[in-house]
C-alpha cells in the first residue's frame, strides 16, 4: 500500500501521540509584570490589590474583569472533568495547517479527562472504515450539532476525496483551544504536561 501500510501507520501514531503529549495537560496563565503601559481600569470594576495593573489583558466568555495584577492568577484548569464551557474541539482535516498526517475531531475515543488528566489518544481512521478508504473514499465532517460543526475549512478542512497519491488523513486525533472562552496577550504561563 506504499507509505502508509500497516508497518508505518504505527510509526505515525507515535510521532502524533509525542506531538500530543505536549500540550498542556494542566494549563496556568499568569499575568505578566513586566514595564510596558498598563491598561486603565475601568471605574465600575472593584479597584485592584496592587500598585498598577499588569500589561496583561484578556477577554472572552470566562473573563469577568479587563485588568490584573502581575503575577495573578487569570486561567486555570485542573481538568477534573472536560470543560466544554472552557474548551473547545477543532472539528476540521486541515492536519493543522501544515498537511499532517492527523484530523482533529470532538470524540471522546481521542479526548478524555481520566483523574485528573487531559488525553489526547489518537486512533487509526483504517480501523473503522478499512484501509481501501483512504486512497478512495470522501470524508465530510461538516457536522449536525454546533459540537460537531467544521470548525476550519482551509486546506479542504470539512471535506477529502482520497486518491491513489492523495490519501485521506490516516489519524483521527484531538485538538482543544479556548477561543471563546478565554483569550489573552503578554502573560507567562508554565504548562504542566508529562507524556504517559
Amino acid at each position: 500500500m506504499g507509505f502508509f501500510d500497516r508497518r508505518t501507520i504505527p510509526l505515525l501514531l507515535i510521532i502524533v501521540g509525542l506531538s500530543a503529549a505536549l500540550i498542556a495537560v494542566c494549563i496556568d496563565a499568569y499575568a505578566g509584570d513586566d514595564d510596558e503601559p498598563r491598561p486603565t481600569v475601568p471605574d465600575d470594576e472593584r479597584p485592584l490589590d496592587c500598585e498598577r495593573a499588569s500589561v496583561t489583558t484578556a477577554s472572552g466568555s470566562l473573563v469577568k474583569r479587563s485588568a490584573f495584577c502581575p503575577g495573578e492568577l487569570i486561567f486555570e484548569d485542573n481538568f477534573d472533568r472536560l470543560d466544554l464551557e472552557k474548551w473547545e474541539h477543532e472539528h476540521t482535516l486541515g492536519g493543522g495547517g501544515n498537511w499532517e498526517f492527523q484530523y482533529y475531531l470532538n470524540s471522546r475515543r481521542n479526548s478524555f479527562v481520566k483523574e485528573g488528566i487531559f488525553h489526547i489518544r489518537p486512533t487509526l481512521l483504517a480501523d473503522e472504515t478499512g484501509e481501501g478508504f483512504l486512497s478512495s473514499g470522501l470524508l465530510r465532517i461538516h457536522g449536525g450539532t454546533p459540537y460537531d460543526y467544521c470548525t476550519n475549512p482551509a486546506d479542504y478542512g470539512c471535506e477529502r476525496q482520497g486518491t491513489p497519491t492523495n490519501y485521506i488523513n490516516p489519524i483521527k486525533s484531538a485538538r482543544v483551544r479556548t477561543v471563546r472562552s478565554f483569550n489573552f496577550n503578554t502573560a507567562r504561563g508554565p504548562p504542566r504536561a508529562r507524556s504517559i
